[in-house]
């Protein structure tokens, strides 16, 4: 069998909130990533990677000073072969911070599969993913399924950040991670044969 180029993926921690949790449970998926031999982890924190703070025009390119400023997170995501996003419910749906760090970018996402891991109250963080789904499948990417959500998360985890009971998660963060690999190793062939475009329909 043709042993596969590890698959680089970008964790992301999509919320920048004081006194956020989200840094809890991605480091934790982080290292359940980062135990396997066929994965490139990059842990990306939006907190550490600070966006500009206007859009530019439609169809316009940043100006020199927002350049300069996404170059901290643009070459990881464009480098980045599948991504996991890490996301809190905020009002039943994602932070502010992270749609701003999705709308920055366009290309880095195309053809590239994504996974989400959520937490928050009853709903887990649910509500969150089921919005960005919707997001990313606008900007061409493809996400997967299988989730990880943590229902009551502050609850979850003890003290040293980790799971109190971890073979659930542990289980279900090997699921998602099976699927995202998949995806992430067809579609990095698939766009190494034949670059992805972005492809409209005759009008």
């Amino acid at each position: 069998m043709k042993l596969l180029e590890p698959l680089r993926l970008a964790v992301i921690v999509g919320s920048v909130r004081q006194g956020r949790f989200g840094p809890t449970v991605a480091n934790w998926f982080a290292a359940q990533a980062g135990n396997r031999d066929d994965v490139l982890v990059d842990l990306v924190d939006l907190a550490d990677t600070p966006l500009p703070e206007a859009l530019p025009a439609f169809g316009q390119p940043p100006g020199p000073e927002a350049a300069r400023t996404l170059a901290k997170l643009t070459p990881r995501l464009e480098a980045a072969d599948a991504f996991v996003v890490v996301t809190p419910e905020y009002n039943h749906s994602f932070p502010a911070s992270l749609k701003t760090a999705i709308d920055w970018h366009f290309t880095q996402w195309q053809a590239k599969p994504v996974g989400f891991v959520s937490y928050g109250g009853m709903a887990g963080g649910l509500r969150a993913v089921e919005h960005l789904r919707a997001v990313f499948a606008e900007l061409h990417a493809v996400t997967v399924r299988e989730t990880v959500s943590f229902h009551g998360a502050w609850e979850r985890f003890g003290p040293d950040g980790l799971p109190k009971d971890p073979d659930g998660c542990d289980a279900a963060a090997g699921v998602m991670l099976d699927q995202l690999l998949w995806w992430g190793h067809a579609l990095r062939e698939a766009r190494a044969r034949n670059p992805y475009t972005e492809r409209k329909q005759a009008s």
